[in-house]
C-alpha cells in the first residue's frame, strides 16, 4: 500500500509505522505532519483518560471498601491493588501528568461514586458527595496497603 493510501483510520498500526519511517527519513508532507501532530495529540488525551478512568476504579473500590466493610473480599483487594499499581507505572511513564493529578481526583472521585453505586445498589447519597468530604489525601489513595476503615 502507497503512503498516501494509508490512514490511521484504515489502519492504525500500519500508518503509525509508515508515518514515523518517512519521518525518520524526512519525506513527511505538511499536511502529513500535521496529521502526525494530531494523532500524537490524540495519543496524549489517551493517557489522561486512561489516568482518570483508573483512579475512578481505584475509588470506586475504596468507597465499597469504606462503606460495605461486611463484604470486603480479596477481589476487592486485588482490585484495589491492581490499580495502585497501574497508576504508579502509569504516571511512572507519564511524569508529566502527575502535577494534573489532584485537578482530575474530583472528577475521577464522581465517577467513582456512580461506580460504586451501580456496584452496590447503595444510594449516592451513602457516600461523601466531593473527594475533600472523604477525609482521604491523594497520597493514601495511591499508597500501597492504604485500605480506609
Amino acid at each position: 500500500m502507497a503512503h498516501q493510501e494509508l490512514s490511521p483510520e484504515q489502519d492504525f498500526h500500519a500508518w503509525a509505522l509508515n508515518a514515523a519511517q518517512r519521518a525518520r527519513a524526512g519525506l513527511l508532507t505538511p499536511q502529513e505532519l500535521e496529521q502526525v501532530a494530531e494523532e500524537l495529540e490524540d495519543m496524549a488525551k489517551s493517557e489522561r483518560r486512561e489516568l482518570k478512568n483508573r483512579l475512578a476504579i481505584l475509588l470506586a473500590h475504596l468507597l465499597k471498601w469504606q462503606y460495605q466493610p461486611k463484604e470486603r473480599s480479596y477481589s476487592w483487594e486485588g482490585t484495589i491493588n491492581g490499580q495502585r499499581s497501574d497508576l504508579q507505572e502509569l504516571l511512572e511513564e507519564n511524569p508529566s501528568l502527575k502535577p494534573d493529578l489532584p485537578d482530575y481526583l474530583e472528577k475521577a472521585y464522581k465517577r467513582g461514586i456512580q461506580k460504586a453505586v451501580e456496584e452496590t445498589n447503595m444510594s449516592k447519597k451513602a457516600f461523601p458527595s466531593t473527594f475533600k468530604e472523604t477525609g482521604w489525601t491523594l497520597e493514601q489513595v495511591l499508597a500501597e496497603d492504604c485500605f480506609p476503615d
